[in-house]
């Protein structure tokens, strides 16, 4: 769908310079998506995994983070490889409710309850960030917690449009909590796509 070198705002990469590769495509569905134009794919324009490359590599770039949409949708092996191969860390951002391909440096589990993940995500996460839009995801968030690996990082991070709502919940939660990190949208105080 798009490509471009920003910085990283949410998760354990926060703050670090990454080029991002939103793919179009997702059969997930949530309500509070703030790029639904991603979930269609044929709109958007196809690039060769050499054009890919090219662009990721005339930033200098050293993480690149495959977003979407939902990225696991398509066989990644290829472009992680590639990637890879090129001295670049691999970072993808899924809500895991497919299959994972490719190899991967950070991976970021986001589940959300418009359908369910797969149970291998809960071993291959290297970050769990759950969305809070109510209150009731809370405990969500805490029952995908018990099944995730015990060096997974734990994400709590408010919908960006009820922040001011949430993000005291979860100051509260975390205090009794204290497993869990928050993790907010810096990207977008800092008005940097």
């Amino acid at each position: 769908m798009e490509h471009f070198y920003t910085i990283q705002g949410e998760g354990s990469n926060t703050g670090r310079a990454a080029y991002f590769i939103r793919l179009g495509g997702c059969d997930v569905g949530c309500v509070w998506c703030d790029v639904k134009e991603s979930w269609d794919i044929e709109p958007h324009p196809k690039m060769t995994l050499d054009e890919i490359l090219e662009e990721v590599l005339e930033f200098g770039a050293k993480l690149c983070v495959i977003t979407g949409g939902e990225p696991a949708l398509f066989n990644l092996e290829p472009l992680t490889a590639l990637l890879r191969n090129n001295g670049i860390e691999t970072a993808i951002e899924t809500s895991g409710t497919r299959e994972l391909t490719g190899k991967w440096d950070t991976v970021c589990f986001s589940p959300k309850k418009f359908k369910l993940p797969v149970e291998s995500i809960y071993k291959q996460a290297n970050e769990l960030k759950v969305i809070v839009y109510h209150p009731s995801d809370l405990q969500w968030a805490d029952e995908h917690a018990e099944k995730v690996n015990s060096n997974c990082l734990l994400y709590l991070q408010p919908e960006w449009s009820r922040e001011e709502e949430m993000l005291p919940i979860i100051i509260d939660h975390v205090k009794r909590s204290p497993r869990w990190r928050i993790s907010l949208q810096t990207h977008k105080y800092m008005n940097i796509p």
